[in-house]
């Protein structure tokens, strides 16, 4: 009889016994090991009170939203992007003591590196325009990826150049400014998300950073022991139009933006990242990003991870296992997949407090902890933000532990033991161990395994697919759109795209093709960088 049922149905079903199997939580249960950390109704700040703070194009608190998280051991570091205006400060920071309190947020470096409402600065300076993510390096310095876009949202300014800060955070001083050539910008350049890969660094400043341009869809590779930058893309970085419009309990929001998320397995060399726009996650070995630009004719080695149950943006890497950790809007939960052995857990699953992650990171300061940022960023687009609701979260996830296994950063110099756990490695019993007897969960029955097949699914794991030779892709020469944010018509509702439509199981599309096993063939050796790659950057005493 089962075997009639038509995909569709087989999906709903399957959904519905996943939905049934996290009701069976006790209260609290549901999100058993989210941690709240700090949470806001709405964003303050510590404003000098020579500042304008009344002046709703300087601060309105209605438009300001977290999108980036770093952590260190007594502070927590936040990105707050001019997606609209009225943000005063795009980088602060909060101390980490207090739990689950609204603390102010602190301007960082200072405020003097706000241009928020200014004329009276120029771009060759030490300011930030709009950060989306920071990370920290093994030598205890913040990078601040600055996109130099002001109202991202809203009438798309390009501020400044795109850059990058090194701050040391023993002093709180900027100790290197990266500046991008040219040659890798595009018309509409969005940088929003960054990894640090400093698996064969010998020096604080021998490492590669990627990053994301979401608008013109494409990662970045800086090189930044030579001081060198290039630019990959390729089709599985653009939005898809049919997941285009993504759902968040009773809101709908339509936003098609490329490639966003990205993290990084430093085990296996592996690069993840998603558009926000599709229901796929793909990788790239760190050794075809590191070979240089593309010939002509050559498409980047990209391959097809597997597929979400809906969008998300957020992703992260699990040190003891490799298992790459999600956030899938529609469902409001942060899940893992291993991609070696195909297992699945849900972490946790909270209808208010998981509503948008837009960013999950590790920290060194806790080994085996991983830190989210959850808003409700669709309220802030949609302009049906509830002020007296909580809508600004970080959240702690304690993740799931091996025995045996230590986290081991190649500047630090020694290993970080990692707290043991059981060493219990059901499907469901991350999510599921804290339920009582009474509710008669099986963590080994084939029914809930087949539900939480309904977060992601692996080609890899199944048949090979197959369908028609890929199109050409271009990956190279400019673009430009003008001034406009190509996307903001789409995005103000000028024009709608399809709705997300059920696929059936045997339509496959070209990125459908780009299934492997889950070790990547390294790329061969670099080529030599061109000198048109080279660009200036500076270093500060």
């Amino acid at each position: 009889m089962c075997l009639k049922l038509g995909f569709a149905m087989q999906r709903f079903l399957l959904a519905t016994v996943l939905c049934w199997l996290l009701c069976q939580l006790p209260g609290g249960a549901q999100s058993s090991g989210l941690q709240v950390m700090k949470q806001w109704k709405l964003l303050r700040y510590n404003f000098p009170k020579q500042m304008r703070a009344g002046d709703t194009n300087f601060y309105n608190p209605e438009n300001v939203l977290i999108t980036g998280i770093a952590v260190t051991a007594d502070r927590i570091f936040v990105a707050t992007p001019k997606l609209f205006s009225g943000v005063p400060s795009t980088v602060s920071w909060v101390p980490k003591d207090k739990i689950g309190d609204s603390p102010t947020l602190q301007a960082f470096p200072d405020w003097s590196f706000s241009n928020t409402a200014r004329t009276n600065f120029n771009c060759s300076d030490l300011i930030l325009t709009s950060v989306y993510r920071l990370r920290i390096d093994s030598c205890n310095r913040l990078w601040m990826l600055d996109a130099g876009i002001s109202r991202s949202l809203e009438d798309y300014e390009p501020t400044c150049p795109p850059k990058i800060l090194v701050v040391d955070l023993s002093t709180d001083r900027v100790v290197r400014r990266i500046d991008f050539p040219p040659e890798v910008l595009r018309g509409e350049t969005l940088f929003t998300n960054m990894v640090i890969d400093e698996t064969t660094a010998t020096s604080c400043d021998d490492v590669f950073i990627y990053i994301t341009d979401t608008v013109e869809p494409g990662i970045i590779v800086y090189d930044s022991g030579k001081d060198v930058t290039w630019r990959v893309s390729h089709p599985a970085m653009y939005p898809d139009p049919d997941f285009a419009q993504s759902e968040i309990l009773n809101d709908r929001f339509v936003l098609m933006d490329g490639v966003v998320g990205l993290t990084f397995d430093e085990k296996k060399g592996i690069v993840y990242f998603q558009p926000l726009a599709t229901d796929r996650v793909f990788s790239v070995h760190k050794d075809v990003l590191r070979s240089g630009p593309l010939p002509n004719g050559q498409m980047l080695d990209v391959k097809l991870v597997g597929k979400k149950s809906s969008q998300g943006i957020g992703l992260a890497v699990s040190p003891y296992d490799s298992s790459l950790i999600f956030s899938p809007l529609t469902e409001t939960a942060i899940a893992s997949w291993n991609p070696a052995t195909n297992q699945q857990a849900v972490l946790a699953q909270d209808v208010d407090r998981l509503q948008f992650v837009a960013d999950l990171t590790t920290t060194r300061a806790e080994p085996g902890v991983v830190y989210a940022i959850s808003s409700k960023f669709h309220r802030f687009f949609l302009k049906n933000l509830n002020p007296n609701e909580y809508n600004n979260r970080i959240l702690r996830i304690e993740l799931p532990q091996v025995k045996g296994q230590t986290l081991k950063s190649p500047l630090l110099g020694h290993s970080l033991p990692l707290p043991t756990a059981p060493a219990h490695n059901s499907l469901l019993h991350y999510s599921l161990y804290n339920a009582p007897a009474h509710t008669n969960i099986h963590v080994h029955s084939q029914a809930n395994r087949n539900a939480l097949q309904t977060y992601f699914t692996s080609p890899a794991f199944g048949t090979p697919l197959t369908t028609k030779t890929p199109y050409k892709f271009e990956n190279t020469g400019f673009v430009n759109y003008g001034l406009r944010n190509p996307f903001t018509a789409l995005n103000q509702g000028e024009a709608f795209p399809p709705s997300k439509a059920t696929r059936d199981n045997y339509q496959r599309s070209y990125l459908d093709t780009l299934v492997s096993s889950p070790v990547t063939t390294p790329a061969a050796a670099p080529t030599p960088y061109p000198q048109s790659l080279r660009h200036s950057g500076f270093y500060y005493p």
